[in-house]
């Protein structure tokens, strides 16, 4: 699933095509994708100018001159393609600007979203009322990690998978920066000192950044809006390479709860 730079890389690549522009075609080219589509999307998205986009956790965020945000969610699949030549089975929806430029959102498994919100409703939109904050922002610090653990049992992996208590943190970005924190994905998230959480803020923030700068990972199908691929997996440290050499010499190791891979070093991280 694409994650926080995987949108982030997503978002940078459509501001240049569509941010000022107009949009002079807004077409759903199906119902519904893992849930309905507006049904007044072409009405209230034609015709109106995008003033800006952004992105909150996994999801990215156009804002038109109306006062509308259309909010899509990748899911599993989803990529935004630019200037396509034709469209394709699973192109979605389609956007067309004055500029005629065209942009259609492809998602072959339908796993994404796409809803449309009044600008002064966003922060109660359902998946963002009770997302904790940005691991970019200055509210992400390691006061802010102590506090929002205190007293828990379970391990800090699981804790920072959760929205609730960080927004946007996907399972690759939460292995890396773990082993570069030098903690055990397994830890209890009570029992991890304040200078260890100084630590850890630091290392999220450091990942991400170094995964903005690369254009993601590309895992399966996503790839950035111009068709480049991200590049930040050649830079994994233990993520996806059970069995291979750690930096300190030991083997990585992968464990699997829930169905999700969790991989780390038993030397480096304690």
């Amino acid at each position: 699933m694409p994650e926080l730079p995987e949108v982030e890389t997503t978002v940078a690549g459509l501001r240049p095509v569509l941010e000022g522009n107009r949009l002079t075609l807004v077409e759903p080219r199906r119902a519904d994708l893992r849930r309905p589509i507006p049904a007044d999307l072409r009405q209230r998205m034609t015709g109106a100018r995008v003033i800006g986009l952004t992105r909150r956790a996994k999801y990215g965020l156009i804002e038109t001159d109306r006062g509308d945000v259309m909010i899509f969610h990748l899911g599993m699949s989803g990529r935004w393609r630019i200037d396509p030549a034709e469209l394709e089975k699973h192109d979605h929806l389609l956007l067309e600007t004055q500029e005629n430029r065209r942009l259609v959102l492809n998602d072959p498994r339908r796993f994404g979203s796409l809803d449309l919100v009044r600008a002064d409703e966003v922060d109660a939109f359902g998946p963002f009322a009770a997302m904790g904050p940005e691991p970019l922002s200055d509210a992400f610090n390691g006061a802010y990690l102590k506090a929002v653990t205190k007293g828990r049992k379970a391990p800090i992996k699981q804790l920072l998978l959760d929205q609730r208590n960080v927004a946007g943190l996907g399972n690759i970005y939460v292995c890396e920066a773990l082993h570069m924190a030098g903690i055990l994905p397994s830890r209890m998230g009570g029992g991890i000192s304040k200078p260890r959480y100084d630590k850890l803020v630091e290392a999220i923030k450091i990942v991400l950044d170094a995964a903005i700068a690369a254009g993601g990972s590309s895992l399966r199908d996503f790839v950035q809006p111009d068709g480049e691929l991200g590049y930040f997996s050649k830079e994994w440290l233990v993520y996806g390479r059970e069995g291979e050499d750690c930096a300190c010499g030991a083997p990585v190791l992968r464990k699997v709860d829930s169905g999700r891979s969790t991989f780390y070093c038993r030397k480096c991280q304690s």
